[in-house]
């Protein structure tokens, strides 16, 4: 799963790449579809979080026959849904992008890059609720093999349709959209002809099935869909803080924030491959299970994260220096990367409380976590630590907002598997 993370994050930095080369009208065209491209992913990681929750849970629990009803139904739920808000999101485009700011000549762009982008994140999320489906299974190999083969298919096709070939002048924007719905549809064929292969779907008794698990699938599903929209907004609301220091602290945030994407890798991939684990735990009342999972997923993240962020803390000046030429920028990015690299393990801490939260019951309070986290500890921090101090102060803040939110999750957590209940649980499985 880190090796799937690493090529996905690889697939939307090319994008960028290639379309930087067309020009900044083109670029801003893109740029304004973003907000909207999180809405979709948030709805569709918070499904997948519950496709993988509930199938897990009833593999774990012997219900090996609703596991392939809901596989089914979550499938087809899942795919409606994201159609039916691609269908949406194309009818209110032009009011949507004017108030975000898309002046007529921008629109007009975006237009022709819309359609096929829809079609995209729809092919898109048909291909995660099928990863989700086969991590429930305990299968992550696949999705990840599976996540490397669609970077590399939009890797060829992107300067092929966006600039041309011979006499064929490309797309332009739009073939950056096309080679990723493509990408995503060669994904699609080889996911469907595996999942072919297993014995996961059954098409019988899915009307009863959707009444049974109708309401704790949108139980999982809710929160943890407003939890993956939180981070967005988030980002907006530090964005404006920095905007308001300088032009320079705006550039070395920006790079700041794709070197918080990448070191924290191995985070999100543990967010995938441990809740079915924890699922199936759940499932069978396997409570000392989880506590010895917990343990080992909290003790690799901090060595791990507090290793990484030490290492780029001490060569902050040299990551700098190779990934902008601009001494200012460079200055201020040494600076964040110093401060913020090493409260990752904190911030590591938490995002693995929130998703373990989600795999064992308690969606609501992951939703709550992930609240806490970023607008009771990060935010506050951040703008108080610029009021107080420019930049390096807003860099500290953010860093204290990340240990405090690492070690409130701790607390909970251990609050939560300490309660009568659990520890009654675990006594029983060790006799």
């Amino acid at each position: 799963m880190a090796i799937g993370v690493l090529a996905l994050l690889g697939f939307q930095l090319v994008d960028s790449a290639f379309v930087a080369r067309l020009g900044t009208a083109p670029l801003a065209a893109q740029s304004f579809t973003f907000p909207l491209s999180f809405l979709i992913i948030g709805i569709q990681v918070g499904l997948g979080i519950a496709i993988a929750a509930m199938i897990s849970r009833a593999l774990g629990a012997g219900q090996e026959a609703r596991a392939r009803r809901l596989g089914s139904l979550v499938l087809l739920i899942g795919t409606a849904t994201i159609a039916l808000l691609a269908l949406l999101l194309w009818a209110i485009q032009t009011p949507v992008f004017a108030s975000l700011g898309a002046n007529a000549a921008t629109r007009e762009l975006i237009r022709g890059y819309w359609a096929p982008q829809l079609l995209a994140s729809w092919l898109g999320a048909g291909l995660y609720f099928g990863y989700s489906l086969f991590r429930a299974h305990g299968d992550t190999w696949l999705p990840g093999k599976m996540m490397v083969v669609t970077s590399l298919v939009n890797l060829v096709l992107d300067p092929l349709l966006i600039f041309g070939v011979g006499d064929w002048d490309g797309l332009g924007l739009p073939g950056a959209a096309w080679a990723t719905a493509i990408a995503f549809s060669c994904g699609l064929l080889m996911l469907s002809r595996r999942l072919r292969e297993t014995d996961w779907l059954s098409w019988q008794g899915l009307g009863g099935e959707a009444r049974a698990s109708a309401r704790p699938f949108a139980g999982i599903a809710g929160p943890a869909m407003i939890g993956q929209l939180m981070p967005p907004l988030a980002a907006m609301l530090a964005i404006t803080a920095v905007a308001g220091l300088s032009e320079t602290a705006v550039a070395a945030w920006g790079l700041a924030s794709r070197l918080e994407t990448l070191s924290l890798m191995v985070v999100l991939a543990m967010t995938m491959s441990l809740p079915p684990w924890l699922g199936r735990c759940y499932g069978a009342g396997d409570w000392a299970q989880i506590q010895r999972l917990l343990r080992l997923a909290l003790r690799v993240i901090v060595v791990w994260q507090l290793g990484l962020g030490l290492v780029m803390a001490l060569g902050a000046s040299w990551v700098a220096l190779a990934l902008s030429g601009n001494p200012e920028v460079q200055d201020d990015l040494a600076m964040l990367i110093r401060f913020l690299l090493p409260s990752y393990a904190a911030l590591g801490v938490c995002m693995i409380v929130v998703s373990a939260g989600n795999a064992l019951g308690w969606p609501l309070r992951a939703m709550l976590m992930s609240a806490a986290r970023l607008f009771i500890f990060y935010l506050p921090c951040l703008w108080l630590g610029a009021y107080l101090g420019g930049l390096a102060g807003l860099a500290a803040g953010a860093a204290v907002g990340n240990l405090l939110a690492g070690l409130v999750a701790w607390w909970v957590l251990r609050r939560i598997l300490a309660s009568p209940r659990r520890r009654a649980t675990q006594k029983e499985a060790q006799a």
